[in-house]
């Protein structure tokens, strides 16, 4: 069998398998720079509208592997407590192809002078489309893989909590509260999208007037599937240049880098090398991102606000 059919099969039987009963969302190593994606509350934290864009490329060499893409734009609302935003994601994995919009509002409460406790919620329109097509099928007459999925609509909402400052940030949510069965034929369901829970959290050190360092991290957890923990060490040099590692728990580890074009632009890359039995049949994963935010003309770049 060819390896685009390993995939692409293991891809099917993680999916559509009547034993499973849990999906993974999208994961990030840019996480701390992605927020909005996980929580709702993080929407118009920045203190200006801030424009998003992501490419992640998984598992570089295998077919059918993951590819993500993801635009976000999120604002505080003027004169106000409120913050908005508003995201598509696209994940394209194997025969499947879907796609997510999403509505974030947040609420935000300052506890002292320099710290704020925001709330959120987020409102998607998830639509599911699946090719069977790309699939080397056994059986041709099977009636399960007869019929493609065509934009299969699902709602889902989320909430979240986000507690900041300029140097300290820390998040409790959950994007999805609906566990949605997909491929249900009243009498099986052969995947089911579980409760995902994140905490997410970071701190901004200064090492130095021109060196700063933030150790970061992000948990997630899935009922029936094992913990996914990111733990990530960015350090920041004159307020510019962003260099650090990552590690993902039992699966990988990552470099990566930013530059401060300018006070509006920020471009990040990061690269993660598997540790898993993966690592034979890839050359690794990688993600770009590129930022752009609107300061008016007395605004400076936020600083240290590397997240």
């Amino acid at each position: 069998m060819s390896i685009k059919n390993i995939i692409i099969c293991s891809v099917l039987l993680f999916m559509y398998n009547q034993k499973v009963n849990a999906q993974q969302d999208s994961q990030y190593t840019n996480y701390m720079y992605n927020t909005i994606n996980v929580n709702p509350a993080y929407a118009g934290s920045r203190g200006v509208m801030s424009v998003f864009g992501l490419h992640r490329a998984q598992w570089i060499g295998l077919d059918g592997a993951p590819v993500n893409n993801t635009f976000s734009i999120n604002s505080p609302v003027s004169s106000s407590n409120f913050g908005l935003g508003v995201s598509f994601v696209n994940d394209r994995i194997g025969p499947s192809d879907e796609n997510a919009i999403s509505v974030d509002v947040s609420y935000s409460i300052p506890t002292s002078e320099n710290y704020k406790l925001s709330f959120g919620i987020k409102g998607t329109a998830n639509l599911l489309n699946v090719d069977y097509t790309k699939l080397d099928r056994y059986d041709l007459t099977d009636p399960q893989f007869q019929n493609n999925i065509d934009n299969q609509f699902s709602p889902n909402f989320g909430a979240g909590i986000y507690f900041h400052s300029d140097k300290l940030y820390a998040g409790l949510s959950v994007p999805n509260f609906l566990e949605t069965a997909h491929f249900d034929d009243n009498t099986s369901v052969s995947a089911k999208e579980r409760m995902h829970y994140y905490l997410i959290g970071g701190y901004v050190f200064d090492l130095s007037p021109s060196i700063k360092f933030k150790p970061a991290f992000l948990s997630k957890i899935v009922t029936g599937t094992p913990l996914q923990l990111d733990l990530t060490g960015n350090f920041m040099f004159d307020e510019k240049f962003v260099f650090g590692a990552a590690w993902r728990w039992d699966s990988s580890f990552s470099g990566l880098v930013g530059f401060q074009i300018s006070d509006a632009w920020f471009i990040g890359y990061s690269y993660d090398a598997e540790t898993t039995k993966l690592v034979n049949y890839n050359s690794g994963s990688h993600e770009i991102f590129l930022r752009y935010e609107f300061k008016g003309k007395s605004e400076k770049v936020v600083s240290p606000r590397f997240f």
